[in-house]
């Protein structure tokens, strides 16, 4: 399971995922899988290490220790870091593993300021998101980092979210972002989403000294934590299982379920990915189970209901 795992999670902040955030967050919190993003051997470190945040899908399993918390929209795009030196916009990077990430400074340029008034050295990091207008618009925002053409690059519809910064002390968060906006970068406190997919929201405290205070864990810090949105889908029977051959010629399994109404539209296959998804999931014939469609389009099962 774990070797699936890190293939999910490389797939995932590549801009190709092979199962929803749903699933993946599922299968981490069940099999306590502890890696944060992709193992990266040849990339370039990152100023500050790129931390992931604690994932609850109910406010009341989350910390009740913290309080005065700026509230924000957990963006659903691709981490980036950019380093500025002396005030000029010298590296950003794909978060990667959030140790080490790949340079893509030609294609971070473009959508944020090269300049801003400060000395040494300050590593701001935010999120590429695409409108939701756009078919998978995660996959495009990651996979358009990976892009050779910088031409093509440009004609993609993306934005660079500022959210947060080091290098720089300010005693709030508040004032951390409100220096980004002057500065002319969208800030996660007040950029308009509506139109952004979002997939939870993000609670951090503002005072400067308590979140560092309080610390990190080897994969997130302790002053911070995101409330997932947990889409809800609709249960039916799990008729049988048959296998497909895809254009790449890898034999995959299909479920074959009683057909289901999910969001507008009839589901009566899904894909089941291996034969470690389905062990995972602990699936039979005559099970029931959940259904969601993955970015509003792929039908997936999300769990089975019956045990």
């Amino acid at each position: 399971m774990r070797e699936f795992l890190e293939k999910a999670s490389i797939a995932y902040f590549s801009g190709y995922p092979i199962i929803s955030d749903s699933e993946f967050d599922a299968l981490v919190k069940k099999y306590n899988y502890d890696q944060v993003g992709y193992q990266v051997t040849d990339g370039v470190p990152h100023m500050y290490r790129m931390y992931s945040l604690q994932k609850f899908f109910n406010l009341a399993e989350a910390p009740t220790n913290l309080t005065d918390y700026v509230v924000s929209p957990k963006l659903d795009g691709a981490a980036v870091s950019l380093l500025y030196v002396n005030g000029h916009l010298a590296l950003g990077l794909t978060r990667g593993d959030g140790n080490l990430g790949r340079e893509i400074t030609d294609k971070l340029e473009t959508l944020v300021p090269r300049t801003i008034p400060l000395k040494g050295e300050v590593q701001i990091t935010g999120e590429v998101v695409c409108p939701s207008n756009v078919t998978n618009a995660r996959n495009v925002a990651a996979g358009s980092l990976n892009l050779k053409d910088l031409a093509e690059f440009r004609t993609r519809p993306l934005t660079f979210v500022a959210y947060d910064m080091q290098g720089v002390r300010h005693s709030t968060y508040t004032e951390t972002l409100s220096f980004l906006a002057q500065e002319g970068f969208n800030t996660v406190d007040t950029f308009d989403y509506s139109n952004y997919p979002t997939d939870g929201i993000v609670y951090r405290i503002d005072c400067t000294n308590s979140f560092n205070k309080l610390g990190h864990t080897a994969h997130h810090p302790r002053g911070a934590f995101a409330l997932k949105e947990q889409k809800e889908g609709m249960y039916t029977e799990l008729l049988d299982v048959v296998w497909q051959v895809g254009k790449s010629g890898v034999v995959s399994p299909v479920a074959i379920l009683d057909p289901v109404e999910v969001e507008g539209a009839l589901v009566g296959r899904a894909t089941l990915h291996n034969i470690e998804y389905i062990r995972s999931l602990e699936l039979e014939i005559g099970c029931t189970v959940e259904v969601i469609r993955s970015g509003e389009i792929i039908p997936r099962i999300l769990r089975r209901v019956d045990l």
